[in-house]
């Protein structure tokens, strides 16, 4: 990120802008919506700009700006559409002390003017680090679509009623109360009765919900999937932006912690087979604990909660204490990895039943059916099976499995930096040395890539929307 978002506050402070053509009316179409002291410095002033000046709406100086014209300006626009003038302007205004933004060049900006969704007081402002201005527009375009007209009457509205709003305590109680409003009975008030049935819908409400007895915590158990944000269910991205805490895995990507609410209080409880590890117990007594004192807890687990996740033995922690609970499912490591290698994991006539087993259990190296997992054409996804790969091969071949029989590895499956290995039982161990893994990695037994299919480019669901 190389532009950090603000909103800076405007109001009763000094704008300068030099330029009196296109450039400059664009800009200050947006910025007259603001409360600045906007001077514009213009030899020839377009003719909108001088019957702005005369409105009173801003001061024109009819020449070019001079050292000391931007003195305590907080902004300062170049907008001559001139090179060699933008780039004098630019160079008294910094002087001056004022930050500077030259239209359409980004090199020589210290701040960019997003694209912005005006609904005051609710602003949404979208950047692309300039890189994309046509990207920036599509997005503009979705938001004034999906965001009702009447918003910015519903945000003026509870604007003024922060202050009796306070009278509901910090937290989900408060914060149910503005959900209840904005998103329930708020809209329907204005679309029925107007700005009066709006203002009138926030006392009732706040009556109700002063009145209502505190609302018991619950925890969800949420599958996070593979590590792709893509590919959480819509439920999960339900779940994590409503939870007040979630406590995650060490797997989670940062990419899915992102969509977290920003007020959720984060904790990590990640595991590592054969290494450091947050104990069991206390991770069933962190979600005991939380959702005791009214929080909405979400459990975030990579994969599918339900798949060697130790779900049951939190679920059932839960259950003591006389705990709410739900599971949302996700997608498991083995589907990713079978389409990464462009495969599937089950086939007519080749097997009519797949295998998941785990590499190691609490107490080390996991055994199996060994004799039946080497019969032929039998297929396994092998999760947390990197440290085990020599024991799994070893046992494998003690009981007859083929030494050419096909093992696929997906590392990282369904992230940007996935790896698929393609190897033999015979010469797992060496493979996978010399792979020299970093992440997390699941085993496909008796499968190889299809590398017709697995070398096709990746295509986002971003890039198709678009």
């Amino acid at each position: 990120m190389q532009h950090f978002p603000i909103f800076v506050a405007l109001a009763g402070r000094r704008v300068v802008l030099s330029g009196g053509g296109g450039a400059a009316l664009a800009k200050l179409r947006l910025l007259l919506k603001t409360q600045a002291n906007l001077t514009v410095f213009a030899d020839d002033p377009a003719p909108e700009i001088v019957d702005w000046a005369a409105a009173g709406r801003l001061r024109l100086v009819r020449r070019a700006a001079e050292p000391g014209d931007a003195l305590c300006a907080v902004l300062a626009y170049g907008a001559n559409e001139d090179a060699a003038e933008d780039a004098r302007f630019a160079a008294i205004a910094r002087a001056d002390g004022a930050l500077v933004n030259i239209v359409d060049n980004l090199g020589d900006s210290q701040f960019i003017t997003p694209a912005i969704v005006d609904r005051d007081p609710v602003t949404v402002a979208i950047g692309t680090e300039g890189a994309a201005p046509v990207l920036a527009r599509r997005i503009k375009a979705d938001l004034e679509a999906a965001l009702p007209v009447g918003l910015g009457v519903l945000a003026r509205l509870g604007k003024g009623f922060r202050k009796a709003a306070d009278a509901l305590p910090m937290g989900r109680k408060r914060r149910d109360f503005w959900a209840d409003y904005y998103f329930g009975r708020g809209p329907a008030a204005l679309e029925t009765d107007g700005e009066e049935g709006a203002r009138a819908a926030l006392d009732m409400l706040l009556d109700r919900h002063l009145g209502a007895a505190p609302q018991a915590g619950r925890v969800q158990f949420v599958g996070a999937g593979p590590g792709d944000p893509e590919l959480l269910t819509l439920k999960a991205r339900r779940a994590l932006d409503t939870a007040d805490v979630v406590i995650h895995d060490r797997l989670i990507a940062p990419e899915i912690l992102e969509l977290a609410r920003r007020e959720a209080d984060l904790i990590a409880a990640g595991k590592e087979g054969f290494g450091p590890s947050v104990p069991q117990d206390r991770i069933n007594a962190l979600i005991v604990e939380h959702v005791r004192a009214g929080a909405h807890v979400v459990r975030l687990k990579s994969g599918d909660p339900s798949v060697f996740g130790r779900l049951d033995e939190e679920i059932a922690a839960v259950q003591d204490a006389g705990l709410d609970w739900s599971i949302v499912p996700g997608i498991t490591a083995a589907s990713a990895a079978a389409a990464g290698t462009g495969g599937s994991l089950t086939r007519r006539g080749r097997n009519s039943e797949l295998r998941f087993l785990t590499g190691h259990d609490m107490d080390g190296f996991a055994e199996q059916d060994w004799q039946a997992l080497a019969s032929p054409g039998t297929v396994a996804a092998i999760y947390m099976a990197k440290r085990g790969a020599r024991f799994v091969q070893g046992r494998l071949m003690m009981h007859g499995a083929a030494p050419g029989t096909p093992v696929t590895i997906v590392e990282n499956a369904s992230r940007p930096d996935e790896r698929v290995i393609e190897t033999r039982l015979g010469d797992l161990s060496a493979d996978l040395d010399a792979a020299a893994l970093a992440g997390p990695a699941i085993m496909l037994y008796g499968l190889a890539p299809k590398a017709a299919t697995a070398a096709l480019p990746r295509v986002s669901i971003k890039d198709i929307a678009l």
